[in-house]
């Protein structure tokens, strides 16, 4: 994290460059390098609060602003018109949360510890939670296989997007009561710990608003420069929504669950990985869709080769997790895994 924060420097190297109209290129690197250490602060004050707001209050906190910096991206993306690049980002936060960064977690851990266990009954509720959401978002996109390509444009199908999306956000914030309510010692509280506070409350709030605002302002360089870099670099929008931008939105957060699994702490490693995939499907795909509404209605169905990476992903990650122990060869075959299906994607 502290290696993260000398990446701060380039705030004013990105602005500079947007102002001095520079290549869209260079600003989209920039920006994408300044947002990076942007969400470990953001993640870093969220903390802070919670150590003052208590444990419930903070879980809600860190599930809100967990992804926070994909959320403003994609806002973004939502306003320049770049559906395909909104809907890749979520459907490649999934896949790099569950295979990548539960991959390399258990990969590191694996290598300095000959096996690792974490508790199956908090990871069989996240893997079940995840195969129900990518069922929502399956059935959207079969339905478009059965009924007349006409009725795609109509209000009647803009509305199956919405209570799909409302049922998902509904899920979501019963899930948050299940977690920090009703059964909350089922969800690993043997790894909370007493945690001094380091900030002030108030130094803690106005870090995350202005980290905040700058992730705003670094998000709307990021997607402006998008179009140009598809059109320099010859990648496709599928590839820049479904790996780059998830990777710049998550890069704190998955630091975070290697440094975990390296301290041997698999439940929370694994908690971060499948936790935040939960979060991306149940409230950042609602909350886009119904920002969506704003601009112009985006729809919930995705494309079938992001439906098949998600279902592998999930299928993968409930086979990896369901014995309760993990060892480093099954964190190779995740990563391995991701990389077919990154480089299935450049071709896209």
């Amino acid at each position: 994290m502290k290696l993260l924060k000398y990446f701060l420097i380039f705030i004013p190297i990105s602005i500079m460059a947007d102002i001095l109209k520079l290549n869209r290129v260079l600003i989209f690197l920039f920006s994408a390098l300044a947002i990076i250490p942007l969400a470990g602060v953001m993640g870093e004050a969220t903390e802070e609060i919670s150590v003052y707001s208590g444990p419930r209050i903070g879980g809600f906190l860190n599930a809100t602003f967990g992804n926070a910096t994909e959320l403003i991206i994609s806002f973004f993306a939502l306003k320049e018109g770049l559906f395909d690049v909104v809907k890749a980002s979520i459907a490649g936060s999934v896949i790099g949360n569950i295979l990548l960064v539960l991959g390399a977690s258990i990969l590191f851990g694996g290598l300095k510890y000959k096996t690792q266990r974490f508790n199956r009954n908090a990871i069989d509720i996240s893997s079940s939670m995840l195969l129900f959401s990518v069922i929502g978002l399956s059935i959207p996109a079969i339905f478009t296989h059965t009924v007349n390509k006409e009725l795609l444009n109509s209000s009647r199908y803009e509305w199956l997007s919405i209570a799909v999306a409302s049922i998902m956000l509904i899920i979501y914030l019963l899930s948050l009561y299940f977690s920090f309510h009703t059964h909350k010692d089922l969800l690993g509280t043997e790894h909370q710990e007493a945690v001094e506070a380091k900030w002030g409350l108030k130094k803690a709030i106005l870090v995350l608003i202005a980290a905040t605002i700058f992730v705003a302002i670094e998000s709307e360089f990021l997607v402006g420069s998008v179009e140009y870099l598809t059109k320099s670099l010859g990648l496709s929008e599928f590839f820049v929504g479904i790996i780059i931008i998830p990777i710049i939105g998550n890069a704190a957060e998955h630091s975070t669950a290697v440094l975990m699994a390296l301290k041997n702490k698999m439940d929370v490693a694994v908690e971060i990985a499948l936790g935040s995939s939960l979060q991306i499907i149940l409230f950042v795909a609602p909350v886009l869709i119904f920002l969506s509404l704003i601009f112009k209605p985006m729809s919930i169905v995705f494309n079938e080769f992001e439906l098949i990476s998600l279902i592998v992903a999930v299928v993968i990650a409930n086979k990896i997790t369901n014995d309760g122990e993990s060892n480093w060869l099954e964190g190779v075959q995740l990563i391995a895994v991701y990389i077919i299906i990154a480089f299935s994607f450049i071709i896209l």
